[in-house]
């Protein structure tokens, strides 16, 4: 990754929230077969989740595929409904409303998708592709086509490229279209699912670094999504760790970084390789055995306990019993941000 980036913004504890999720629940029926198909059970995607976003503020959302990070993100922008729980963006409550309420407030949240060829019709030019969202909104007026090119520009791509198609462009180029169509309506959040994990590394440093100098232009919010920590240090000013529909670690970047307190987050740190050979020879390693356990039927407890190398190797009989019966609310346990983890141990693994 590139040493260019600016470095993230610092969470801010005074400003107030432009996007606050409380208690957020996702279930998805499942349903048996046969004529009548009954609801037999639920897959728990999201399990009472909070967080918020504040102005200028990108908050990264961290975790491995299927811990419902992506669910997350599409729930907090209303584009699925929610089980239960509350989102309110700007202190408005969002949680609910109908897509012709929702539609205003559209302009104001915008989503960046980890494939943009998928999201993108390949039939249309991009000066087209650019220009949809302030046509659908009526915002294309006389001076559309000056709005469309400033675009370009913005994100790093020239005018002629206007009358060419998706397929003739790369991968980086794709994700600055769409940007640039999330760019166009001026949103106050952008969600970034996955922006950069199909992008080779250098071309991943020039969209993180757009995505730094826009946010620093414009006072932009990012809902950051990744599975990879390594990439989230680099832009996020504060991360939250998901597993298994429940966020486990949250706190400022620096203080996550420096001292990780929950088994899943030094898993996630150690595996971060280091520049330095003789360093990354020498250091600690841990890793995280098994599959993720199914969300339709998550372990009771510590939903972690089940592939975590603190209980195997260092738990007590006793302790281990408090983890398989109690579930860790998520608290500061010393470790100066909160954990979620009855023994939380702070550890410098970088």
């Amino acid at each position: 990754m590139s040493d260019t980036a600016t470095t993230p913004p610092a969470p801010s504890t005074s400003a107030p929230a432009l996007l606050s999720a409380r208690n957020l629940v996702k279930n998805f029926p499942i349903r048996s077969g046969g004529l009548f198909r009954r609801q037999v059970g639920a897959v728990q995607a999201v399990s009472d989740v909070s967080f918020d976003i504040a102005e200028g503020e990108t908050l990264g959302l961290v975790g491995e595929s299927g811990c419902g990070k992506s669910t997350l993100a599409r729930v907090a922008l209303n584009l699925i409904p929610a089980t239960s729980g509350e989102v309110r963006f700007d202190d408005r409550e969002i949680t609910g409303l109908s897509g012709g309420r929702m539609r205003a407030l559209r302009r104001e949240m915008q989503l960046v998708f980890q494939d943009p060829y998928a999201s993108l019709d390949p039939r249309m030019p991009v000066s087209e592709l650019i220009a949809e969202p302030l046509r659908i909104h009526g915002s294309y007026g006389d001076d559309g086509r000056r709005q469309v090119r400033d675009l370009m520009s913005t994100v790093g791509l020239r005018p002629e490229h206007g009358n060419r198609y998706p397929h003739e462009f790369s991968g980086g180029q794709r994700q600055r279209i769409g940007i640039a169509r999330a760019l166009a309506l001026r949103p106050r959040l952008i969600v970034l699912d996955e922006p950069v994990s199909a992008l080779d590394v250098s071309i991943q440093a020039g969209v993180l670094n757009l995505l730094q100098e826009l946010q620093a232009e414009r006072g932009l919010s990012y809902l950051f999504v990744s599975h990879d920590l390594s990439v989230v240090r680099h832009i996020a000013g504060r991360i939250a760790v998901m597993y298994l529909g429940k966020i486990v670690e949250t706190g400022p970047a620096a203080s996550l970084f420096g001292a990780p307190a929950h088994p899943y987050t030094h898993a996630l740190i150690s595996a971060i390789p280091l520049p330095d050979p003789r360093r990354e020879r020498a250091r600690e390693r841990i890793t995280v055995v098994g599959d993720l356990p199914s969300p339709a039927d998550p372990p009771s407890g510590c939903r972690f306990r089940t592939r975590c190398p603190t209980f195997a190797a260092t738990l007590t009989t006793g302790e281990q019993s408090r983890c398989v019966e109690e579930e860790p609310a998520l608290v500061d346990r010393g470790s100066g941000h909160p954990v979620a983890c009855h023994y939380a141990e702070a550890r410098a693994l970088l």
